[in-house]
């Protein structure tokens, strides 16, 4: 019996069980549910001709026999970092091997499939992507910890000296507090239906939000772009936010942990979000915007305006240059920071709103290497 006949049973159960889920893992990052279709499910299997390992996502090459000619067939899978996190890298699988690939279609029809699953010729798993680790489930248990602390009493939004880590944030989804709307990690609505209750959105923003939905959020310029992951979005990414605090000229550098590493600086020494101490940013519409922040107890609260419009909220909110943000930080144990975010803009929403979260502590470590759009097919 061959290889191919000894899977294909399990293998098409599995599509079918696939698409009734509406594949899960692929709702689970942003470029996979607007690339590929989770209603085609596709079993391929072909000879390796090339593994590109790099960022966003990885790549097979293979060469699939089709009625007697070998055609190319790209297999895109989750990051390297993810994948590495499972215990993969690019030397699991070898150039010239055979490999049975299951998976969600391209949209388009071309001859591309998301790896849900890469399976060797004797049917291990070489890659399984449908129940991985993230960086946020990885995280170790830890003994409790109080918060550290300045010499001044102020807590620490950083690793003291000594240690190093850097936040995961538990969610990578914003809506408005109590709206309780079910969506994929990436924002994508289960039901459009839900669109009005996200977010006290004005009927222009709301149809336009509708409009981005309903298009699988393909164009969102922070993914096809490699713009920043600008305003509240910063703190929902997935592959963490590092915030390096220095005190001696009064900033914070808040560094992200994917895309290209965007860093911003928030200025904690009192000066106005208008006031010429910004020199040449001051009244120009920025990604980051204009940030200033003071202490509130425990509590650092930062107020920020001067947003251009090139960057879309997370799951495709929209704002317009009138977008005020106020960002409440509180770390309220060693591993622990609960975040809030008030967005107050008259240009797209009815009235202010407020969304909150909380980010863990991934000691020990620094934000890995992460670059936007290095392989994008």
């Amino acid at each position: 019996m061959s290889f191919h006949s000894r899977l294909s049973r399990p293998l098409i159960a599995l599509a079918a069980t696939c698409a009734a889920l509406l594949c899960l893992s692929v709702q689970a990052h942003h470029g996979a549910i607007t690339k590929f279709d989770p209603n085609q499910p596709t079993a391929i299997e072909g000879r390796v001709t090339r593994v590109d390992w790099a960022n966003p996502h990885v790549h097979l090459f293979l060469l699939v026999s089709e009625n007697g000619e070998d055609l190319p067939w790209y297999v895109e899978l989750e990051s390297p970092k993810l994948l590495e996190l499972n215990g993969w890298n690019e030397e699991s699988v070898s150039i010239g091997e055979i490999v049975r690939v299951q998976g969600p279609r391209a949209r388009d029809g071309s001859r591309q499939v998301w790896g849900d699953s890469v399976l060797k010729a004797d049917g291990s798993s070489v890659m399984h992507t449908e129940r991985y680790p993230t960086v946020l489930s990885s995280l170790p248990e830890r003994p409790a910890e109080a918060t550290p602390r300045w010499p001044d009493g102020k807590p620490r939004l950083g690793a003291p000296p000594g240690r190093s880590g850097y936040w995961i944030p538990t969610v990578n989804t914003l809506q408005e507090d109590g709206a309780n709307v079910a969506m994929a990690p990436n924002g994508l609505l289960e039901n459009i239906a839900d669109a009005p209750r996200v977010a006290p959105l004005q009927e222009w923003a709301l149809r336009l939000y509708e409009v981005r939905q309903r298009n699988f959020l393909q164009n969102d310029p922070t993914y096809l772009e490699c713009r920043p992951p600008a305003g509240p979005r910063k703190f929902l990414d997935p592959y963490g936010i590092q915030l390096l605090e220095d005190k001696p000229l009064e900033r914070i550098f808040v560094i992200a942990g994917g895309g290209n590493h965007d860093w911003h600086l928030i200025y904690t020494d009192g000066r106005a979000l208008d006031s010429e101490e910004f020199q040449l940013d001051a009244g120009n519409l920025l990604y980051y915007g204009r940030n200033s922040a003071r202490w509130e107890g425990d509590t650092l609260v930062i107020e920020s305006e001067g947003y251009n419009e090139k960057f879309w909220l997370p799951g495709g909110l929209p704002h317009s240059d009138l977008m005020h943000a106020t960002e409440r930080l509180t770390r309220v144990d060693y591993d622990t920071m609960e975040y809030e975010i008030t967005i107050d803009d008259p240009g797209t929403y009815t009235r202010p709103w407020k969304a909150s979260w909380t980010l863990k502590w991934l000691e020990g470590a620094d934000p890995s290497e992460h670059y936007c759009q290095d392989n994008r097919l």
